[in-house]
């Protein structure tokens, strides 16, 4: 690895240790979209949330009505 993408690459891996528990192999196996959509699923307040009824809903539509 060469220069700043080394160190932004290095730093990431730290961060993802720190943050998510993951290894370094789990690191480099991840996608950038994965390791996004891990941190992006770790915000609070996200207006995106599903509330229990829209669950419940998916239930019992996975269930064959």
């Amino acid at each position: 690895m060469s220069g700043r993408i080394g160190t932004a690459a290095a730093r990431l891996s730290g961060q993802a240790a720190l943050l998510l528990g993951w290894m370094p192999d789990t690191f480099w196996a991840a996608t950038p979209e994965e390791l996004a959509t891990v941190l992006s699923a770790m915000r609070q307040g996200d207006s995106e949330s599903i509330d229990r009824s829209t669950i419940d809903r998916m239930m019992e539509q996975d269930r064959g009505g």
